[in-house]
């Protein structure tokens, strides 16, 4: 069964530029990772690079035009290898709410607690960066 990290928030942006900014290796590069590559299409291969000692890989497990994003780690951390994350988006009034999650971890340990406050940071950074085009530099990122 695992652990679970749920997040959700409101980014005053349509779902269509949220699905870009959590699924376009170009847009992940400006809120998240150092550089990535992949397609947003069902079992496409995507590659995370954080630096060369974390360099992960993972396949898009669901996919739903603007509504829909999910990969299921294939190569990562022990941690983080058993686990999927996603964004699920709904159109709402004053844009979009993002429904953020990380499951299946193996253990609540630390590794599970610091990513669900990483994350947290990182989802704070996406709204920043679709909002007011922030961009934090990736060695200013936590």
């Amino acid at each position: 069964m695992g652990y679970s990290i749920f997040h959700n928030l409101q980014i005053k942006a349509s779902s269509k530029d949220v699905f870009d900014a959590v699924s376009q290796p170009e847009h992940l590069n400006n809120w998240w990772t150092l550089k990535s590559s992949g397609k947003p299409e069902l079992n496409s291969e995507y590659n995370l690079n954080f630096t060369d000692d974390y360099n992960w890989f993972c396949k898009v497990s669901k996919v739903i035009n603007n509504a829909s994003f999910h990969l299921k780690m294939t190569e990562a951390d022990k941690d983080w290898e058993p686990t999927t994350f996603g964004f699920n988006l709904e159109q709402t009034e004053n844009g979009t709410l993002v429904k953020f999650s990380h499951v299946n971890w193996p253990e609540n340990n630390h590794h599970f607690k610091h990513s669900s406050f990483c994350w947290a940071m990182l989802l704070n950074g996406l709204k920043n960066y679709l909002e007011k085009g922030v961009i934090v530099p990736f060695e200013d990122r936590n």
